[in-house]
């Protein structure tokens, strides 16, 4: 598999799964859909958030500069640790999604960038944002050893990858609120696949940066 290939699996494989637990509460969002809570404040709101928890999840990038990738894949036992705690706890984590009042009722400007502007700068978008960021703190330590050990055009892959799934994600949500018995079926079996996805992840990135040459016995 090429550099550029490789990358563009990883990307999405993380994407999947760290957000697989994100469709439910975008779910839960679409379906408060009102004249103050627009579709496009969650898609704002998602895109603001998800490119938080990027920016910090960075760092990995720039010390995989000066870091031997064998040893940057030992990063990759975060998301396996992880995925192994998620196994071994199983804990039922509800997610409770505060619905904001608003005491005015916002027209929409015809002008297209007036009202882009303002839906970013409205306060349900910054709501979709918190939350994204709240429920997506834990993707930085999966991040963080993805994007170590790759060049720049390998995470710029990663990152478009990344930024196209989130509209992804919000298409799928929203035709999955208007289903159900789908959204059903999501919550509950979606999670247990994520700690099984999670540990492969890892053994991904490790295997990918050569990291099980480390050991004594794969040395010769």
């Amino acid at each position: 598999m090429t550099k550029l290939g490789t990358a563009f699996s990883e990307g999405i494989i993380a994407f999947i799964a760290t957000n697989i637990d994100d469709i439910i509460i975008l779910l839960i969002f679409f379906s408060q859909v009102d004249v103050n809570f627009r579709r496009r404040h969650i898609l704002l709101g998602q895109y603001l958030g998800f490119a938080a928890i990027t920016l910090a999840s960075l760092p990995g990038f720039f010390g995989g500069l000066v870091v031997q990738r064998e040893w940057i894949g030992l990063l990759g036992l975060l998301p396996i640790a992880i995925g192994i705690q998620q196994l071994v706890s199983r804990k039922e984590e509800t997610t409770t999604v505060q619905t904001v009042s608003s005491d005015f009722t916002q027209s929409t400007p015809s002008n297209p960038v007036l009202s882009l502007i303002l839906s970013i700068l409205h306060p349900q978008t910054y709501k979709v944002a918190a939350v994204t960021i709240a429920n997506g703190g834990d993707n930085i330590s999966i991040y963080i050893p993805l994007f170590a050990g790759h060049d720049l055009t390998s995470l710029g892959v990663i990152l478009s990858i990344f930024f196209i799934m989130v509209g992804v994600w919000c298409a799928i949500a929203y035709f999955l609120s208007l289903q159900p018995t789908i959204a059903n079926i999501l919550s509950r079996y979606g999670k247990a696949v994520v700690p099984f996805v999670l540990i492969g992840l890892g053994l991904f990135i490790m295997y990918e940066r050569g990291t099980f040459t480390l050991l004594p016995w794969l040395r010769s």
